[in-house]
Formats: structure tokens, C-alpha cells, sequence
């Protein structure tokens, strides 16, 4: 945090430098699915060795989760090819609405990002990989966490409706919003992440999206054994 001297500010564990939540999903057939395109996204990509994104997931539209959207102009480029985004009704027209420069079709020139809009709002086939939407909310609004085969990705989440649940069952990867050790409107905190965590049942819960006052070794030690602190960097197989 800008001007914080706390703990984990300060740390010289990487494990304490987090950038801004966005995950990259492998598929088996090589295909590379990003969720969330944060302000982060060039950063991440370059320390990565990222080179590819097929397609991009929106959970929903708050800047710390969209604002890095030009970032796929290097891709486009480097692909050569259009990048389609999917995400709620909502989410699909706020991009249009705010970045409908992007919204574009294959021509002679790369300057700009190349993306197309696709809504969803019901399970669908992507690069012949299932993805389910879960419907969560995130303060007053409804967004989106994804389940992409047996990993599920709920970040912002303030409460996951019983329905939504049911959608969650049987998982081998959780990654699972966890702001703080206090209570907040619009996200779980870890008394809550950990009340999800132990109703879904994943065979491993990881924590994500967590503010500065959970330092990463201090939040290891107080876990119960199938759940751990995500951080950047952090690679799973499932």
C-alpha cells in the first residue's frame, strides 16, 4: 500500500508482494483462459513469461479488475487474432460502454486491442472445456465467480447463495476471496472464507484478494491443513 510502513509492506518475503487478483487458467489442449484483466496485467504478464490469452473471464467490472483491458493489445498482437470476453450482461456493457474502442474486428493494423463481447448467463462450452458462471454477491451487486472443471475462482464475494453452492460441489481447487481479519460490507473475511471453505469442501482452498493486514507466514500458521495463503506467482495442477 501506497505510504504504508506495516509488516507486511515492508517484507522481504515475496510472498508479501502482491499485485492486484487475476488468475490465468491452462487448459489441457494448451488454451490459455485469463480471468480478470486488473491494472496489474502487464506487470504480471512480463514477470510470468505470459505470451498468450485466448479468451478472458470477467467476474465484474470494479477498476482493480478491468482497467488493465489495453494490455491485451500485446497479445492480439503477438496472436494475430481477435480475443473474445465473456462476463455478465452488466459486465459485457460497461466494457462496451467504456472501452468500445477495444470492441473491433481483425484488420491491417494492431494498434488498439482486438476483443469481441460475449454474454453469458448460464453454464457454457469454451475451447471445449466447460465453464459454469456462480452467481455471488459482491456488496449490493450480483457478479460472477467461475468453475472451470474441478477449480473454482470466487473472488469479491460478500455472500454465495445456497444455489450457488450446490454449483461448487466435488472440487479439487477452491481459490476463495479473503480480505481481511475484520468484518466488511462487500467481501468475506477470513472467519467467513473459512466457514465457505469448510461448507464447499474442496480438496484445497486457496485465499486470494487479501489486504495488507494478513501477513502471509503469521495467516500459514493459524489454517487448517487443506487450506493455504495464495500469492503471486503461486501455480496449481488439478
Amino acid at each position: 500500500m501506497i505510504g504504508c510502513h506495516c509488516d507486511t509492506c515492508k517484507s522481504t518475503d515475496k510472498k508479501n508482494h502482491r499485485t492486484r487478483c487475476s488468475s490465468v487458467i491452462e487448459l489441457n489442449n494448451g488454451k490459455i483462459i485469463l480471468i480478470d484483466t486488473g491494472p496489474d496485467l502487464r506487470q504480471q504478464a512480463l514477470r510470468e513469461g505470459l505470451l498468450q490469452v485466448d479468451a478472458v473471464l470477467y467476474t465484474h467490472t470494479h477498476a482493480d479488475h478491468i482497467h488493465g483491458i489495453d494490455d491485451l493489445r500485446a497479445f492480439c498482437q503477438i496472436q494475430r487474432s481477435q480475443i473474445p470476453l465473456y462476463g455478465s450482461p452488466e459486465t459485457m456493457a460497461h466494457i462496451a460502454e467504456k472501452f468500445g474502442y477495444t470492441l473491433r474486428e481483425v484488420g491491417n493494423f494492431w494498434d488498439l486491442p482486438i476483443l469481441k463481447t460475449n454474454v453469458v448467463n448460464a453454464p457454457f462450452y469454451l475451447f471445449d472445456q466447460l465453464i459454469t458462471p456462480i452467481p455471488i454477491k459482491h456488496g449490493n451487486s450480483d457478479i460472477y465467480g467461475y468453475r472451470i472443471g474441478n477449480i473454482a475462482y470466487i473472488t469479491d464475494v460478500s455472500v454465495i447463495p445456497e444455489s450457488s453452492l450446490a454449483l461448487l460441489k466435488n472440487l479439487d481447487v477452491l481459490l476463495l476471496d479473503c480480505l481481511k481479519y475484520t468484518a466488511h460490507y462487500s467481501h468475506i473475511n477470513l472467519e467467513q472464507s473459512l466457514y465457505y471453505a469448510g461448507l464447499i469442501g474442496a480438496k484445497a482452498t486457496y485465499l486470494i484478494h487479501m489486504m495488507h493486514d494478513l501477513e502471509y507466514s503469521t495467516l500459514s500458521a493459524q489454517l487448517p491443513s487443506n487450506v493455504f495463503v495464495g500469492y503471486d506467482g503461486l501455480k496449481l495442477k488439478a
